[in-house]
């Protein structure tokens, strides 16, 4: 069965600037800011919510289906779905918009400096659920995109039965809390991290038990303290998985989702769904962007038995 992910699909162009901002920002002259940073290392990432899940998804031998908005650039990002057997016949491309995009300046402190270019991103409520193979599919996720688009297909996933993710994520401050509440309502499971979680807590005025109520699980992640499932009355801690190495964070949640979406589909109890999860953003920071490193199931088999004592198969 294919899981439907909808979301965000957008190129990350990545530099890195070999200084510290603060050494070039005057704090008492920022009301007329003016500065430019040399960045001799550049790279271009495939990126996105839905395409980062995705990769992920089919990693561990999921069938990922995305529904999405693209530009008209983009080919390459195409190409390299379809090489790794990317279901992407879902994927609207608007020839009047660049896909969305991302320009990322990292200093030597880890502060970043991020532009963000929604481009066809802001036109994804121009898809529909009901034109997926809805028969095919056994879960789907709303990962971060359009606002319109993220409350659309909520409704429309809700209409057809399908049980799905919600996964507000960056897109978490377009929502009030009346929109929130109605996610919940509609989701069957809900992931956020633990500032997000704070922050919905904030617009609801619910606390997060009392969110757990509404859905069948809420799932908040802690960094390297593992990460909570509150279900069915209790919560569960789950431990982190270990890293070999730790290089780039960025993506580990989007890897997070899909070890969910894997774990559900295939009918797993929560806790091994949520630590199969754990060793997905384990495996991606261990490796520059966000769909670069790669492995073989026997590989993620013996991890998961190595880091929590028992097997996932």
């Amino acid at each position: 069965m294919a899981n439907l992910i909808c979301g965000s699909l957008a190129y990350d162009t990545i530099m890195v600037f070999p200084d510290q901002f603060k050494r070039h920002i005057l704090p008492e002259q920022v009301h007329i800011l003016n500065v430019s940073f040399l960045v001799p290392s550049l790279r271009r990432e495939f990126g996105g919510c839905a395409g980062n899940i995705a990769y992920n998804l089919k990693l561990l031998g999921g069938e990922p289906l995305i529904m999405a908005t693209a530009g008209r650039d983009f080919g390459p990002y195409q190409e390299w779905l379809a090489r790794w057997g990317i279901d992407t016949r879902h994927i609207l491309v608007l020839d009047e918009h660049y896909t969305a995009q991302a320009f990322i300046t990292t200093d030597l402190d880890d502060n970043q400096i991020t532009a963000f270019h929604p481009g066809a991103m802001s036109e994804a409520h121009l898809t529909q659920i009901r034109q997926a193979p809805l028969d095919a599919v056994s879960w789907g996720i709303v990962s971060p995109d359009g606002r319109e688009a993220m409350l659309q297909h909520a409704a429309q996933f809700a209409e057809a039965g399908i049980p799905f993710i919600f996964d507000p994520g960056q897109g978490l401050p377009m929502f009030d809390g009346p929109d929130l509440l109605n996610f919940f309502e509609l989701a069957s499971v809900v992931t956020v991290n633990d500032y997000e979680s704070k922050l919905i807590e904030a617009r609801t005025g619910l606390t997060a038990a009392q969110l757990a109520e509404r859905v069948e699980a809420l799932i908040i992640t802690r960094g390297e303290e593992g990460s909570l499932i509150l279900a069915n009355g209790q919560m569960l801690e789950v431990p982190p998985a270990r890293p070999a190495q730790v290089l780039d964070p960025t993506g580990c949640g989007d890897a997070y989702r899909a070890g969910l979406l894997f774990g559900l589909e295939q009918g797993m109890d929560l806790q091994t769904t949520a630590r199969v999860a754990s060793l997905m953003g384990a495996i991606k920071i261990e490796t520059h962007g966000t769909q670069n490193h790669t492995f073989a199931w026997s590989e993620f088999s013996t991890r998961f038995a190595e880091n929590f004592g028992y097997s996932c198969e």
